[in-house]
């Protein structure tokens, strides 16, 4: 008999997104061409990292950056991330207020346990990605939004505002993944508003609520999408508010592993010492690739503007090509794109038939049919928290612009059987 184990370990609920990755990998070996629209990635034959970036890294390990790194990121590292931040988004952080690790994730956890004790109320939204596993690795307690389609799932103050009393984190995602939509300047500053209000409200024993803001797709906005923070739009949120960001989505550098968290000093310190135990530094011939890539305004914004062209026109399209199909009558819908590398889809054919007399009963029984029938794998919100809704977390990242038509149509196909 296996010996009991942790409680969190015997708790923990695996990642359902990579449950899905091994079913299509298994029906890809088995010879089935796959419309695989699932992978929160990059093909980097399709979305290669720039190119300086590269030669850096190459340049680095030439040099032997091999060493372990600073612990909190190389100071010339932080210096290019400050100097990038403030001509990108105007907003001022000092070296000490600026922290890297091996992307996002080191930094989401030694931020919730920088904040959160056991018991603790975190508010998030879903869908959304991850945070129900954070909250459960430090025993907080849930306080889940359901954020709704017609907030383009972007959870507001009003949802927030009854959930706020005695709350020590707010988690706060924009560009959302997985929905690809970001918060309107209005919808952010009634949030920021209403976190300033709480805290003025505490007493100086009582713990700040603060906000974790995950922007780490804010560079990739489309057509009139702006991006915005919470710092930005009320400088007084600057001691309380923590930014998680990084190269990995803006640079299509998922495996460079580098990012990096801005916050007050104190915050920043304590996440330091706790990643310094975890040991998730992003490695040193990176930094020093990274820092000198930042330092060259003119190759980001270059590598930028096409690698956003090149997005944008994928979600576009198959927005587009669900829209015509909702014009003809399927029980199919999108959000129109605004940012990241995601778009929003519905697909709702719970209670149809299928051409051998299967019903289609569930949420669960529309994403095997759409998989086997229309060879389209996407990720459903269930796997974001958001229970059986017929939406779907639609992600270009690995997409060929010239399978697009193929795709929709086979879509269109499948549809075409149901009764």
């Amino acid at each position: 008999m296996q010996p009991t184990l942790s409680h969190l370990a015997e708790t923990l609920i695996g990642s359902e997104i990579v449950k899905l990755a091994g079913d299509i990998r298994e029906k890809m070996k088995q010879g089935e061409n796959i419309y695989n629209f699932t992978i929160g990635d990059f093909d980097p034959n399709i979305f290669p990292i720039p190119q300086v970036l590269e030669e850096e890294i190459h340049n680095a390990y030439k040099k032997h950056l091999t060493n372990y790194p600073a612990a909190d990121g190389e100071a010339d590292l932080r210096r290019a991330i400050g100097d990038f931040i403030r001509r990108k988004e105007g907003i001022d952080y000092a070296d000490n207020e600026i922290l890297v690790a091996a992307g996002g994730r080191p930094l989401i956890y030694t931020l919730y346990r920088a904040i959160v004790d056991k018991g603790d109320k975190i508010i998030y939204a879903v869908p959304s990605w991850n945070n129900n596993h954070y909250v459960h690795f430090n025993e907080g307690v849930h306080c889940i939004i359901q954020a709704k389609p017609e907030n383009n799932f972007m959870p507001t103050a009003e949802d927030i505002a009854p959930h706020i009393e005695g709350a020590t984190l707010i988690a706060l995602c924009s560009p959302q993944n997985p929905t690809g939509t970001t918060f309107s300047k209005d919808a952010l500053e009634k949030i920021c508003d209403l976190v300033i209000a709480e805290n003025k409200r505490r007493g100086p024993s009582d713990k700040k609520l603060y906000i974790m803001f995950d922007q780490m797709y804010w560079t990739l906005t489309y057509g009139d999408t702006q991006h915005y923070n919470p710092v930005s739009l009320r400088p007084e949120l600057k001691d309380c508010t923590i930014f998680v960001d990084g190269v990995s989505k803006a640079f299509a550098a998922t495996g460079v592993r580098v990012g990096w968290s801005l916050g007050p000093a104190p915050v920043i310190a304590k996440m330091k010492s706790i990643l310094s135990h975890v040991g998730a530094w992003s490695p040193m011939a990176e930094q020093k690739a990274t820092a000198a890539f930042l330092n060259q305004p003119e190759a980001v914004d270059a590598y930028l503007e096409h690698f956003k062209k090149e997005l944008e026109e994928r979600l576009t399209g198959i927005y587009k090509g669900f829209a015509d199909l909702k014009q003809q009558g399927f029980p199919v819908d999108a959000i129109a794109p605004q940012a990241a590398i995601y778009l929003t889809v519905q697909i709702n054919l719970v209670g149809k038939t299928t051409a051998d007399g299967l019903e289609l009963n569930t949420q669960q029984d529309v994403t095997a049919y759409i998989l086997n029938e229309a060879k389209l794998a996407l990720v459903p919100f269930q796997f974001f928290g958001t229970g059986s809704a017929p939406w779907y977390r639609l992600s270009v990242g690995t997409c060929k612009k010239e399978e697009i038509p193929a795709m929709l149509e086979k879509l269109k196909q499948a549809l075409q059987k149901l009764k």
